[in-house]
């Protein structure tokens, strides 16, 4: 076997590797002498089949088998001695397309190497982190606002016309062409105006409205109802105000605590701290983490593979437009071309991306079993009922787990670059830590 440079061009890499006819037979061979003991076949004893025979009758299967192995084989020796580590999957092709048993096997091996990733001194990184601690303000509003969701609704007085945020209730029946149709009615119904909970257009019809109105509402059901034999039709409804209510928030009291699963004012403001708390160490955690890819941006610079920066610019192309054009929810759309500033932004996710790996992998860092079990469990989450079929998803498609293995150990290499650099803490106020997170958001 042998393997000859053909390509050597920044990190690509091509290879000719070759297989001779000789090693693919004794390879073989083996293959047969290996399965001979339990070859049972007509005439003859078990394990006691020629190998001339075998060869006959099972050479050409075992050929295939033994091609792939010779050049699986090649490659990771190839692959030890070089120390090179493929970008991606390398291309492999077999040359020559006449070729017969009994011919040397040519195969061209293509691919880009990672570099070599320089080992900054981190223990030189020095940065600054933000603390902020709840103020007694804070957890007043968030209280002011626990209390406005647990809102009441208290009848206005009699002959007071409903406005925007009021509850109306409301008997009523839906007609199509003067019948009225399947799930068309309801009484006693509560619908606060301006919820949107409602047909488009049905809500802002009852705006001033009085307990004690009757009134006609048409509408235009959407075209994309999820009742195909409502989907675009008007419908007229019959509507009685029952009442009109007001919106009363809740007091801020035990009772206000007890609904929110508190055994009293003070255990929920305690939790409202702990919450804000943990609010305010992630978007602190956030801005540091920023800080510290850009300074460790600045601090190295090395060739990439331009595969990979192929590859990243046009997903961050893909996402941007997306964003820019929320309405398209598929992929039925023209191709699109990474700009520039796509690819510098590429760049640094490449860099920074490679950088961090080996970092994390000169000091040994993994993602436990434990912690891939608590991701699934929290992306499972978001599909109620279907939480055994995501495990079962995740569990057969690689390339799922990795997306969820990746960020958890990016942060592990993070927390270690910040152990080992200089962090000093500053206490600051919400306003400042917010004003440092967008800014952080705008770049």
């Amino acid at each position: 076997m042998q393997v000859t440079e053909t390509l050597k061009d920044g990190l690509k890499r091509g290879y000719e590797i070759t297989v001779t006819a000789a090693e693919l037979d004794e390879k073989v061979n083996e293959k047969l002498a290996e399965a001979r003991p339990e070859v049972e076949m007509k005439g003859f004893r078990k394990g006691k089949v020629p190998m001339a025979l075998l060869k006959k009758q099972f050479g050409q299967r075992l050929l295939g088998e033994a091609m792939q192995e010779s050049i699986d084989a090649a490659m990771s020796e190839h692959f030890e001695q070089t120390g090179d580590r493929p970008a991606a999957q390398p291309q492999v092709q077999m040359k020559g397309e006449d070729w017969k048993e009994g011919d040397d096997v040519l195969v061209e091996m293509t691919y880009e190497a990672l570099p070599e990733v320089p080992e900054p001194d981190l223990s030189s990184i020095s940065l600054e982190r933000l603390v902020v601690k709840p103020s007694e303000e804070a957890v007043e509003e968030a209280l002011q606002s626990l209390a406005e969701n647990a809102q009441d609704f208290e009848d206005r007085d009699a002959g007071a016309a409903a406005e925007d945020g009021d509850q109306v209730v409301i008997d009523f029946v839906g007609k199509l062409d003067g019948e009225p149709f399947e799930g068309g009615a309801a009484e006693d119904f509560p619908l606060t105006l301006g919820s949107g909970s409602f047909i488009p257009g049905f809500e802002e019809q009852l705006a001033g409205v009085t307990a004690g109105e009757e009134k006609t509402i048409e509408v235009t059901f959407p075209e994309d109802y999820g009742a195909e034999a409502l989907a675009g039709k008007l419908a007229a409804f019959d509507v009685t105000v029952k009442a009109v209510k007001a919106p009363k928030a809740a007091e801020i009291d035990d009772a206000l605590a007890q609904r929110y699963g508190a055994d009293d004012l003070e255990a929920l403001k305690a939790q409202i701290r702990e919450r804000l708390e943990a609010e305010y160490a992630g978007a602190a955690r956030a801005v540091a983490k920023r800080t510290l890819l850009d300074k460790l941006d600045e601090m190295v610079d090395f060739e990439l593979p331009p595969s990979l920066l192929e590859a990243e610019a046009k997903q961050i192309a893909h996402q941007l437009w997306h964003e820019e054009n929320p309405d398209v929810e598929g992929h039925d759309h023209p191709e699109i071309e990474p700009t520039d500033e796509h690819m510098k932004l590429a760049e640094r996710r490449v860099r920074l991306g490679l950088l961090l790996a080996e970092l994390g992998n000169r000091a040994e860092i993994e993602v436990s079993d434990a912690e891939m079990t608590q991701a699934v469990m929290a992306q499972a989450r978001q599909y109620p009922g279907q939480e055994r079929q995501f495990f079962e998803f995740v569990q057969q498609n690689p390339q799922m787990q990795q997306q969820l293995r990746a960020p958890i150990f990016e942060d592990k290499v993070v927390d270690y670059i910040l152990e080992l650099a200089e962090v000093t803490e500053r206490e600051v106020g919400k306003d400042e830590l917010q004003a440092a997170v967008e800014a952080m958001e705008e770049e």
